[in-house]
Formats: structure tokens, sequence, C-alpha cells
């Protein structure tokens, strides 16, 4: 059987552009046996560690590069009137993990110093981060095609001949493509004519931007969603032909017949390119005490001291009686856990941030998330609520048995985020701190209404469509078409509404932008740069062009640093009620009654979380009474949990106690004040530890997959659970 290897491939993150998802992709090389399968996205890096680790699952090599935009002259001259003036096409694959490391700079680099219109690279840049590289000349829109396509030979001579001098002979191929134009073939003939010349080796590639033949209209409407065209507009962007899939090592076999090497060549190139990713390696910063400290010592200081002044208690004795030795066991716990892990700097990092906000009169937040479960969190100051207080368990923030980093999450007042940033940047390093990349996908709704623009759909009847989907979170096409019988009818009598799902199922999901997360920011012990590549925006805001996910797998420290406007108005309040009352923040009492009848009668707007239409009937029929009743009240008003029946069966256990029962005796302690019903994850976890001696460690690991719909866990955890 002839093997063959994809070179040059466009995932969704060539967006708007590419089709080809990354699961689907690994799933597909495996089952056509190919060895390897490599990524080319446009000018970026944002798939790569997706790709890799879905590539290793399904055990295929993966190969790590981008297509690049080469400008003519130097990437900072800008000038050109098109995009197609503006740069050349150039693919470039990493051989090992130095060409990988050169990677992350040029893409880096394409972005923040040669934009202009495409991020763009230069051979100047290129010579200087040229090892471990191997440069394939590109499509059609590569220099030396495009100057064989205008048969100028001999400067396509040239220009090969200075890849070379940059590259190294060995590690320049003249990359030969056949979509079924008459173009490439006419360059093809010309490319090994010059391979010939200069010593240069053909290779075959398809570039691939969607994985079957049939999706090509689907892609045809994606090119017009990125041009804000429509399929009936004669002048559209669209591909020559249909032949820009994912194609059977049998189907390039029989394109490049005539020149079998170029086939071959691929496996060469393959392995050749051997790129090893340590997702085991954390490159997290250091924290240097004062005194001389290390890092433990330090924290373990700054333990005692939280205990002192917030828990009245010494470490080695307690001064007030009254409090239970829990607290310390508790701390001692949690501090060899983060001791041991690891983290004893990320802690104190954190710590150290919150503290110089608060100095400068920055609005915190009390606390947000799993961060709140651990006790060291709130002995250090970086959380207000003391978790023994509400049963809220340290494993499910940082579990001892799972080495994974830990996420606190840190609210500022939003006019005054921006300080924080900028102190973090002083302290680290301007190169070790960075904002962190997100990326927009097509929900359901949305690309209902992308396809019906590229289908030249009316916007009133649009409207109407998109209506009928649902707008809850996470809603799907697919569920949609199946289980909504008003889309059923509509796709089953109109043959264009067929064509508008169809399309939408195709694209459902696929990155549509890439923008700069509302919180993250990632801190890192050298350059950012040497761990992840930088993306600009529109704004010029540089951040990684991984997100927040594959930022965590590469092992570097990202923390949310969310500016939240409600604390801004909180301050301001807190500041008039002081001005004119004389009140502190610390004079607030929780069990005010008057409060609570405010709030019982749905008199909520404003109050943030509280004033919505359906959150303030919830109010009016739960009636809140004390602090933990509005605690239930926000964890319930879930739309899973009101379509399971939970929230009616907690509103009339509270409503009517003698409708109160337990499945177990066991239960009545964890589930007293929640009337018998499961309402937090913490409770999950109590209930696993008590009725199968789980350790709260193991407990969370249920708790997690429970969280992540994850039955294959859940299956192998239910066995021991039971027994």
């Amino acid at each position: 059987m002839n093997k063959f290897v994809h070179l040059h491939l466009h995932t969704e993150y060539s967006l708007l552009d590419g089709m080809c998802r990354i699961e689907e992709v690994a799933r597909q090389a495996r089952q056509y046996q190919m060895p390897a399968v490599a990524i080319t996205d446009h000018g970026n890096l944002h798939g790569v560690v997706n790709f890799y680790q879905e590539a290793i699952k399904h055990g295929v090599k993966p190969i790590i590069g981008s297509e690049m935009y080469l400008a003519p002259g130097s990437r900072k001259e800008t000038g050109s009137t098109s995009s197609k003036e503006a740069c050349f096409h150039l693919t470039l694959l990493a051989e090992n993990e130095t060409g990988y490391h050169h990677l992350l700079e040029l893409s880096t680099d394409a972005y923040l110093e040669g934009f202009y219109w495409r991020p763009r690279t230069d051979c100047e840049i290129l010579s200087r981060h040229s090892r471990g590289l191997i440069w394939l000349t590109g499509c059609l829109k590569g220099e030396i095609p495009t100057l064989l396509a205008q048969n100028e030979v001999e400067k396509a001579a040239q220009v090969l001949g200075r890849y070379q001098e940059i590259a190294g002979r060995d590690n320049v191929y003249l990359e030969l493509m056949d979509n079924g134009m008459p173009q490439q073939r006419q360059v093809n003939r010309l490319l090994i004519e010059l391979g010939r010349r200069l010593g240069a080796r053909p290779v075959a590639t398809n570039d691939c931007h969607y994985l079957r033949q049939q999706d090509a209209v689907a892609h045809e409407a994606l090119l017009c969603i990125q041009t804000n065209t429509n399929l009936e507009d004669p002048r559209h962007l669209k591909f020559a032909t249909d032949q820009f899939y994912f194609k059977s090592p049998e189907e390039m076999a029989a394109i490049f017949s005539e020149i079998p090497e170029t086939v071959k060549n691929t496996l060469e190139i393959a392995e050749r390119c051997t790129v090893q990713m340590n997702f085991n390696t954390y490159h997290l910063p250091v924290f240097h005490p004062p005194d001389g400290l290390t890092p433990e010592e330090y924290l373990r200081k700054q333990v005692q001291q939280g205990l002192k002044e917030k828990c009245h208690l010494d470490w080695d004795g307690v001064l007030d009686r009254s409090v239970s030795n829990e607290v310390i066991e508790r701390a001692r716990f949690e501090l060899m856990t983060i001791i041991r892990m690891g983290f004893a700097s990320y802690f104190l990092i954190i710590q150290d941030f919150v503290s110089e906000a608060k100095r400068r009169g920055i609005r915190v937040g009390p606390g947000r998330g799993s961060a709140v479960g651990s006790l060291v969190a709130y002995l250090l100051g970086i959380t207000e609520i003391n978790p023994l207080q509400y049963d809220l368990f340290f494993e499910r923030f940082l579990n001892p048995d799972r080495i994974t980093l830990p996420d606190i999450d840190v609210d500022f007042c939003d006019y005054r985020r921006e300080e924080v940033i900028q102190y973090l940047r002083s302290k680290y390093g301007r190169e070790n701190v960075a904002q962190i990349g997100t990326f927009g996908t097509m929900a359901a709704r949305a690309v209902v209404k992308d396809v019906g623009r590229a289908l030249n759909i009316s916007f009133g009847e649009l409207d109407r469509i998109t209506k009928l989907i649902s707008s809850e979170p996470g809603a799907s096409l697919k569920v949609e078409m199946q289980h909504n019988p008003e889309i059923k009818n509509l796709v089953e009598a109109d043959p264009r509404m067929k064509k508008l799902f169809d399309i939408s199922l195709k694209l459902e999901g696929l990155a549509r932008h890439a923008s700069i997360h509302a919180a993250g920011v990632v801190i890192t012990d050298r350059p950012v740069t040497e761990y992840v590549p930088l993306f600009k925006n529109a704004a010029g805001e540089a951040a990684t062009q991984f997100d927040m996910n594959q930022v965590a797998t590469v092992g570097l420290l990202k923390v949310d640093l969310l500016g939240l406007k409600t604390l801004s108005v909180i301050d301001e309040t807190v500041k008039l009620v002081r001005q004119r009352k004389g009140i502190s923040l610390n004079d607030f009492p929780l069990d005010d009654e008057k409060t609570y009848q405010l709030l019982s009668r749905g008199e909520s707007l404003g109050i943030f979380q509280l004033e919505s239409k359906g959150m303030q009937d919830l109010l009016r029929q739960i009636k809140p009474e004390k602090f933990e009743d509005l605690i239930a009240i926000l964890a319930l008003y879930r739309p899973g949990v009101m379509k399971s029946g939970t929230l009616d069966v907690y509103i009339q256990r509270r409503r009517n106690p003698d409708l109160v029962e337990y499945d177990h005796p066991l239960l009545e302690p964890i589930l007293k004040g929640t009337y018998g019903v499961i309402v937090y994850q913490e409770q999950a976890m109590q209930i696993t530890h008590h009725f199968s001696n789980f350790t709260m460690a193991e407990a969370d690991h249920l708790r997690k997959a429970m969280s992540k719909k994850d039955r294959e866990e859940m299956e192998k955890l239910k066995e021991r659970f039971i027994a």
C-alpha cells in the first residue's frame, strides 16, 4: 500500500478559512494508517497543543507547523494596497524542539512587529530563527510559485537560492499541489525543473481546508462569512475546485503517480520531524521573600500570622480555648499539601498582588470559585471567607492526589484592573507577564445567522428561524433538529432550510475569532514567548495565542484577574455610606431582618446575580431569611437544576418541612440545611466520603466526573463506591 503524510493542513484555527476539526483529523489520519500528520494554520499556532495531544491519543505523530505570511521586503514596511501585495505564503515545519521554539518566536514577531493586513515575517528574521525548521515553498500564493506562474524563472531561482542559503539546502522542499487547477500543473512542471537545477527535492501536499469532499459547499459558505458576502454574489471568494480535502494516501499516490518521489518525500519529512512537547513541567515564577527566607518558610510564617490575627490561634498552642483545634489541623494539612506540590511561590504571588491592590485602595472581591475552599487562602488575606464556616473543602480546590496547577480567581473593581496588571509587569518583568487569548465559537443560534446571511436569507426570516432554537448555553443544533418539532418540520418542508441547517451543522462550534480573555493573565519565570506565542488584537493589545486550557497544559501559571463593575458600584456605595452615616463595611450585618424582607418581596433590581425577573420570582417563592438561603438560591437557579425538578422539590420542602425525607440516615447531617436536597458539589463529596469511605481527594475525583458528565470515569468509580 502506498503511504503518504499530509504536510499542509488548515484546522479550524485558520479562522473562517479552515474547517478541519482537530479530533476528526487525528481520527482520519489513524484510519488511513498515516504515520504522521501536520498542522499548518494561516499565520498562527493557536491550535498546536490541542493538535499534538489529539494526534498522540490516536497513535499518530504530530508535525507542528504554520503557513506563514512572508513580506516581499521588510516585515516592517507598509504601503501595499492589498493583502495579496503585502505577503506571500511559506510553509514552515518544526523538525525538533529548537525549530518549535523558533516557530514560537517567528509567529510572535509576525504579529507584534510585522502585522500589516496579515501577521508577516521576512527573510531577515527567518535567518535568525532558521535552525530546526523545514521550509516548503507554499501554494500558488508562495513567492516561488507566484514568480513561476508569471514565467519569471530566473527570479524564482534567485529566491530559491536565498531560501537554501538561510535554511540549508537539505531543509527546503518545493511544494507541489494538484487540486485540479491547470495553473498548478504548469507551476509543478517548472518547480521540478527548478529543483533539478538547484538540488531541491519536490514534495506533494494538498492544502487541506476541509475533511471530506462533500464539505466544499460548507467551506464556500465559511469564506462568505469571513468576507461578509453571500453565495449568490458572483464576486464572492471561493476555491476553484472541491479538491481541497483530506485525501487518502491512495488518492494522493494516484494524483502524483508520474512523480512518485513527491509522495515518498512526505514520509522522509515526517520521519525527520520529531517534536516532543513536555506537559509535565511547571514554569512558575519564583517569589523572593524578604529576610532571605525560602518561599516555603515565608509561607509558613504568613499562615501563622493569619492564624493569630483571624482565628486567635497560635500554631503550637491555642490562645483562645473556645476555638476548635480543627482549624490548626486544617491549616497544617493545607500547608503541607501546598509545599509538597511546589506551589508556595504561587500562593505568595497571589497574596502579594492582592495585598498591593488593597494597599492602593483598589476594591478586591471576597473570593470566588473553588479557591474559597482553602483556609490558607483565607489566612493569607487572598479570600475573605472562612471555608470552615460554610463546609467548603480544600480538596475541591487543590486535589492532593492529582498535581494540577491551582486556579485562584480574583475580582477587582473594573476601572482599576489594569493597575494590578501593570504592578505584576513591574514586579516580574514586562516580558514575563501577558494576557491570555480566547476564541469565540459559532454557537447554535449564531451559526444559523451567519450561514443564513451567506445563503442570502432575509433578516426577518432568519430572525424568525433563530428564535426557534434554544438560547440556553451549550444548545446543540443536532439535538434541536432531533427533538424540536418546529425545526424538524421546517427542514423537511423547505429545501432552503435543509441546506441552511446542513451547512450550519458542519460549521457549528468552529472557532470564529480570537480575542483577549476578560480575566486571564499568565506569569512566567522566563519571557512568555519561550513557552507560548503571542498575537495582537485589533486594538493593538498582545495576548497568548494559546487559550486558558492550553496555557495550563504547557505548565504556565495563569491567574484570573476580573474587572467587575459591581465592585466599582460597591466601592462608591461604601464611600457614600461612610461619608453620610459614618458606617464602615465591617459594620454591615449578615442577619439584617429588613434586608431579607426587601429580598423576599423580589425587590432586587441592581443587585448582582439577583436582578433578573426569574430570580425576583424565585426570591418571592423562597423568601430568604438568612445568608445561607441566598447561597442556595444562587446554586439552584440554573437551567439543569430547574429542568430536573430539583428546584421545585426544594421550594415545596422549605414551605412544608413535613415533606423532608432522607434516603438514608447518614444523609441527614449532610443535607439538613438544604431540606434533604443535594444542592452543592461539596455535598456530593461528603456523601461519597461517608458512604464509600473514599478520601476527600477521591471524592473530588467522582465530583469532577459528575460535573463533566464523564460516564467512563464514573463507571470506573462506581464499582469501588458500591463495594
